[in-house]
């Protein structure tokens, strides 16, 4: 064989050889992870039985109930004071309304807080 056969055929065994190792340890990490898997899964707590299992209520399934909410004011800033800012606000809680009539977008507004769009026509 001369030189350049011998440096050929010892290049692509080392190739091959370097192709191995990566395969092996790509296989090696898989099975570690399958193992690091199973010891995750084995220390969760078992599955819910059937009886277990959340029941329907004795008069059935709970029907939707729809009512119109009315959310209450930010406050108004006195003449010359200062802003409220958005940390000093509480939480602004809503309270049933007895209006029947369902809040509608305006006709020709985007419908989004700074949407900037044609809207409606």
């Amino acid at each position: 064989m001369s030189t350049a056969t011998m440096q050929m055929a010892a290049a692509s065994g080392l190739m091959s050889l370097a192709l191995f190792v990566v395969a092996a340890a790509v296989l090696a990490l898989l099975a570690g992870g399958m193992w690091m898997n199973s010891r995750v899964k084995y220390r969760e707590p078992p599955r819910p039985r059937a009886d277990e299992q959340t029941q329907l209520p004795p008069e059935g399934a709970v029907r939707e109930e729809r009512q119109n909410r009315e959310s209450a004011e930010i406050p108004r800033v006195p003449k010359g004071g200062r802003a409220l800012l958005p940390h000093e606000l509480t939480n602004m809680r809503s309270r049933p309304t007895d209006s029947k009539e369902r809040p509608r977008w305006d006709k020709g507004s985007s419908g989004s807080f700074g949407g900037g769009g044609l809207g409606a026509h």
